[in-house]
């Protein structure tokens, strides 16, 4: 319970009744949790469709759920996507882009990778069948969340400051074998066998990222765990639509 509550403290702004005290050993040890902060994260995002639908058309409700994500998580994991696309846009070597990435300002590359993100996201989420959208507002933040725990655990440090290398130190095989039971467990119960389809979709994208970013960079960052969760999320939905659109698709 206390792993799980560091994680959401970590993952969310949701204000919680108590305060709860962390040492650094402690932030790669909760990453067990992080799937499960993400079905919370879910479960408010599914009470907020429920009471918005009540008065609020779809296309109104889907946007104020993407901002409802973005607000509750602090932008922490859009900053990363806008900085590593800074990151990606750069001309120059590794130190360049690393660089680039740490820079606080946001360039032209991050603001226009934020936004596309954000659009696709909000259209991708109006897009998901309304019987199988509770499922989707629980699955997509969870497969984010445990998308940062697979490309964290075993990976190199890209530098060595940062709060990405906290985690990279300190999480192991462990925490990434307990996420991955938790993230399957769940996507089961709600999706069935398709719920495995997203999750073995969504474990290729992320060891892919995990893979070029080692290969560019000698490793990764706390941004590109960020850029990995928001990348994630998006293919949990487009997933979600091909699946069961029309009763079509090509996990189906």
């Amino acid at each position: 319970m206390r792993l799980y509550l560091i994680a959401l403290q970590f993952l969310t702004i949701i204000p919680l009744p108590f305060s709860v005290s962390c040492e650094e050993k402690e932030l790669g040890r909760a990453m067990s949790f992080f799937p499960l902060a993400g079905v919370t994260l879910g479960a408010l995002l599914v009470a907020a469709n429920f009471i918005l639908s009540l008065r609020l058309p779809r296309e109104i409700v889907d946007l104020l759920l993407v901002a409802i994500l973005a607000i509750l998580t602090g932008v922490l994991h859009l900053d990363g996507l806008a900085d590593v696309c800074d990151g990606v846009a750069a001309r120059g070597g590794r130190e360049r882009f690393l660089a680039v990435m740490k820079d606080s300002a946001t360039g032209a590359a991050g603001a226009t990778g934020l936004v596309l993100l954000l659009l696709l996201k909000y259209q991708a989420l109006l897009h998901v069948p309304i019987e199988y959208k509770n499922a989707a507002l629980f699955c997509f933040p969870m497969l984010g969340r445990f998308a940062q725990v697979q490309i964290t655990v075993g990976s190199k440090k890209a530098r060595t400051d940062g709060l990405g290398t906290l985690f990279i130190d300190r999480a192991g095989w462990l925490q990434l074998l307990l996420a991955t039971l938790f993230t399957l467990a769940i996507a089961y119960l709600l999706l069935g066998t398709n719920g495995l389809s997203l999750f073995i979709a969504s474990y290729l994208l992320t060891w892919g990222v995990k893979a070029w970013f080692h290969h560019r960079l000698g490793g990764i960052t706390g941004d590109i765990i960020g850029f990995a969760s928001e990348l994630n999320e998006v293919l949990s939905l487009l997933l979600i639509i091909s699946i069961f659109t029309k009763g079509k698709g090509v996990l189906a």
